[in-house]
């Protein structure tokens, strides 16, 4: 599954996450008819899946998490702690990081 950054079409979305949330960064990609939308906060990461046409299966929600997981620092969350929630056509996966992680950066 390829992922394309589709941000700066997404400039209002964006700018209301950063203004309204506790969100540092708000990326946002498609994957096909599917939405993703990433955020980064202080203890925090999340990832929105969003498909307004089909439920997501879950080989299409392990591969984009497992491509966001990569990016994050070796020890900069505990695998036990992601909570998954999922309703349909929408997943929201979130990634509780480390305290002493974010204030080593």
């Amino acid at each position: 599954m390829k992922l394309i950054n589709v941000t700066n079409s997404h400039s209002r979305l964006v700018r209301n996450q950063l203004e309204n949330t506790d969100a540092e960064l708000v990326k946002v990609y498609t994957a096909g008819n599917s939405t993703v939308v990433y955020t980064v906060a202080p203890n925090h990461n999340e990832i929105l899946l969003i498909n307004k046409k089909r439920n997501l299966n879950e080989r299409e929600i392990n591969e984009i998490k497992e491509y966001f997981l990569k990016k994050l620092p070796v020890g900069s969350y505990e695998p036990d702690t992601i909570t998954q929630i999922e309703l349909p056509g929408l997943v929201e996966i979130s990634i509780k990081t480390n305290q002493l992680s974010n204030n080593a950066s």
